[in-house]
């Protein structure tokens, strides 16, 4: 009689297959509040030139040295409600549309607008530092978004598999090309490069951090940073630019 071999089973290790995952989404609402109130004060600039032959609001708000250095310390934040020109305004709120409308849906309303402050805040403080022009303008806060954006990438790299690489590196090409640009007259580089920094800084401590949750196919994205860690990202912005303030005035 002859005997069947018995069969050889072989178990295959199973591998890991691509979920798609819902990315929290909500209305930008504070990026449109920060875009309608700029656009309003352009106007209100402009309207003074018009009926006021002089641009008040920029005098009273924009970046100047000597009037920081009086006590008018208000002026390392308002510089970013303020603009030059209509080019000046208009690329500046694309930018801010363009990035922040995504970086709000991730970060939530209250989190992007702590972004967006110490960002500028931080630009205005690196230009107070190291410039003596006077200055305006909200790209200070919008490097510091970019930077945040790079920030998020990275942190949440495994979630985005190559895209995350090919997307920083289009972030890091975007920072440099505009940072070379900046180096021409009558652009506040140093105020670029602080924004960058600041925004960098508080994204590290205190930008969204994903983790994946719950069983297939119920999975949902879950923040593990929270408000607790936003104030301590804010709170270290602050503290470094706000040293690099007080400097200056010794």
């Amino acid at each position: 009689m002859n005997e069947t071999p018995a069969p050889e089973y072989v178990q295959e290790t199973p591998q890991p297959r691509q979920v798609n995952v819902a990315f929290p989404s909500t209305p930008p609402r504070v990026t449109y509040t920060i875009m309608g109130i700029t656009i309003l004060i352009y106007l209100l600039q402009m309207a003074s030139e018009f009926f006021l032959n002089g641009d008040y609001p920029a005098y009273l708000g924009m970046k100047v040295n000597e009037f920081i250095l009086g006590g008018e310390l208000w002026r390392l934040i308002t510089p970013v409600l303020l603009h030059g020109s209509l080019t000046h305004i208009g690329f500046n709120m694309y930018a801010l549309l363009a990035i922040g409308a995504g970086m709000e849906s991730r970060m939530g309303h209250l989190r992007f607008l702590m972004l967006y402050l110490v960002s500028g805040f931080a630009g205005n403080v690196f230009s107070f530092y190291f410039s003596d022009s006077n200055s305006l303008g909200a790209s200070t806060a919008i490097f510091g978004l970019l930077a945040a954006e790079g920030v998020f990438l990275y942190l949440n790299k495994s979630l985005f598999g190559q895209r995350a690489q090919k997307a920083l590196s289009n972030i890091v090409m975007v920072a440099a090309v505009n940072l070379f640009i900046g180096m021409s007259p009558g652009i506040d580089n140093w105020g670029h490069i602080g924004g960058l920094l600041g925004g960098l800084i508080f994204a590290w401590f205190g930008g969204p951090r994903w983790v994946v949750e719950g069983i297939h196919p119920l999975l949902q994205l879950k923040d593990h940073r929270n408000m607790r860690d936003a104030v301590i990202g804010a709170a270290v912005v602050v503290g470094i630019f706000g040293v690099i303030a007080i400097l200056k005035f010794f």
